[in-house]
């Protein structure tokens, strides 16, 4: 393969897991790591350690049969762009080097065996290069045979562990009988509670902000919230209601959540014992999920140039550069919307330094829909932006700046607020802000306003106001307004305009 190759710019990672196998395909282009493909199977290899630590044949045939598979994607793609880690069962089994060698012929790659803390900081990693990070976070990854528990800034690991705990190994180890019982579930917490004991300190002493889960565990936990009607944000009070939901199931065969997948289920209620032991021996109050972990971290490792700290900066050039973003009016209607925002701190009790990034990502992304149509642009605009991957953001947070999108023209959808829990009372600020922002930026120059104010009083009143002999002269601007106003009173929000 050359290094003109059109495929130069593709890049494939393994993860030869403890439950799964799972390879990454990924593009990089426009600024930004574009997934391509995605191929995983469950090949349960830490059910085949015994405890003499031998892996058994039947698992490690699994293996390879799964990899066979893999190969067949490997063949297109350069050498030099190609990354194979295996972790904690084959860091375990003292036939890893058998394993390894027929494994290495069926992929024609080198597989490197990563040390328990080399796979904490990848995954903390990967997690930086996809998440929001903003002060110190705890990251934990529930893996099949080990558990990595990190904390870092940026993009650097500060303290971190591989402890011997997974969903695979509790499984076997805890509910092998298949019984959802209050013991099973004690005996699974209480060894975990145990494993992670001793490292307690150290991370209290450390500290964090902000923790986030990056496994399919905390995953599965999300959608079942989704399901429930609940917010996507973990805590102890919740995993305890869901513990309490799956003991009523009785046995793992007749484990039936809301939203919780087929594929999740067999090893779900072990990952859950040991979430629920991090949760109480660290103390975490609230916890996120990560948008990537191992394989990210892998994959942001082979490519030098994605320098760019801030993620979500990096997420809105990617937009910008794919969609042909207009950036000089995006940036006139955030900086008009969010000079709305800053003049109206303290009177509604709203988060302003992410009600700031959602007016940035809304401006930004609010008419990517026009490479569509004009007629429904707004429409098109916010399918893109459900049906995107927007690394930085939480599910929650993409699902409040598309809803901005869709209702920034023409009649506001209340429903696609309501949708919103916890971010309900913010998005409806944020989207009248936004809307007068768009308005106000529509002659597409700049130096063409006036001083803004905006005031707020109650009930739900805005007063924006402006000189009379501005609006004198602007006849266009001012009808836009007072349809604005009309727009918004159909939701029972009054927009005055006002001159001087």
């Amino acid at each position: 393969m050359g290094y003109n190759s059109p495929l130069n710019n593709v890049y494939a990672v393994i993860d030869l897991g403890s439950n799964s196998f799972h390879m990454l395909i990924a593009k990089h282009m426009a600024g930004g790591v574009h997934t391509i493909g995605r191929v995983k199977r469950k090949v349960r290899l830490a059910a085949g350690l015994n405890e003499q630590y031998v892996l058994s044949q039947e698992a490690m045939e699994r293996g390879w049969e799964c990899l066979s598979l893999f190969a067949e994607r490997l063949q297109d793609i350069p050498a030099q762009n190609i990354k194979i880690v295996a972790t904690a069962t084959l860091r375990l089994a003292t036939n890893a080097q058998e394993f390894k060698q027929r494994a290495e012929s069926i992929l024609n790659h080198k597989i490197e065996i990563i040390s328990g803390e080399l796979e904490a900081c990848t995954i903390y990693k990967g997690v930086a290069h996809t998440s929001a990070c903003h002060g110190k976070q705890l990251v934990v990854d529930i893996g099949g045979a080990s558990t990595e528990v990190v904390i870092g800034r940026g993009f650097d690991a500060e303290i971190y562990h591989s402890l011997n705990m997974g969903c695979v190994t509790y499984l076997e180890k805890f509910f092998k009988d298949d019984r959802l019982s209050e013991e099973n579930f004690a005996n699974a917490i209480a060894e975990a509670k145990s494993t992670v004991g001793p490292h307690v300190p150290a991370f209290q002493q450390v500290g964090w902000e902000l923790a986030i889960g990056a496994s399919g565990t905390v995953q599965a936990i999300q959608e079942i919230f989704s399901a429930l009607g609940l917010d996507e944000y973990l805590s102890l009070d919740k995993l305890y209601h869901i513990k309490s939901l799956a003991i009523q199931c009785k046995t793992i065969p007749q484990l039936d959540l809301p939203g919780l997948s087929e594929e999740r289920r067999l090893v779900f209620v072990s990952g859950l014992a040991i979430l629920i032991a991090l949760f109480e021996s660290l103390d975490i109050e609230y916890m996120g999920l990560a948008g990537g972990a191992l394989r990210e971290g892998v994959l942001y490792s082979m490519i030098d140039d994605l320098s760019v700290a801030d993620i979500r900066k990096r997420t809105l050039n990617c937009f910008i550069s794919r969609y042909h973003v207009d950036n000089l009016q995006a940036q006139r209607v955030f900086e008009i919307s969010n000079g709305f925002l800053n003049q109206l701190e303290g009177y509604w009790s709203v988060d302003m330094r992410f009600g700031s990034d959602a007016l940035k990502a809304a401006s930004v992304m609010h008419e990517i829909g026009l490479l569509i149509d004009f007629k429904e642009y707004h429409l098109h605009s916010a399918y893109i932006l459900d049906n995107s991957v927007m690394p930085g953001y939480t599910r929650a947070q993409k699902q409040l700046i598309a809803a901005l999108v869709s209702c920034h023209r023409l009649d506001i959808d209340t429903d696609a607020f309501s949708q919103l829990g916890v971010h309900q009372h913010l998005a409806e600020v944020l989207i009248r802000l936004l809307r007068i922002g768009v308005i106000l930026s529509m002659r597409r120059q700049d130096d063409v306003l006036p001083e803004l104010f905006l005031t707020a009083s109650e009930p739900e009143t805005l007063t924006l106001t402006m000189p009379k002999s501005w609006l004198d002269a602007h006849p266009l601007m001012r009808t836009e307004l007072e349809q604005e106003a009309r727009y918004q009173e159909k939701c029972g929000w009054l927009l005055k305009v006002e001159s001087e």
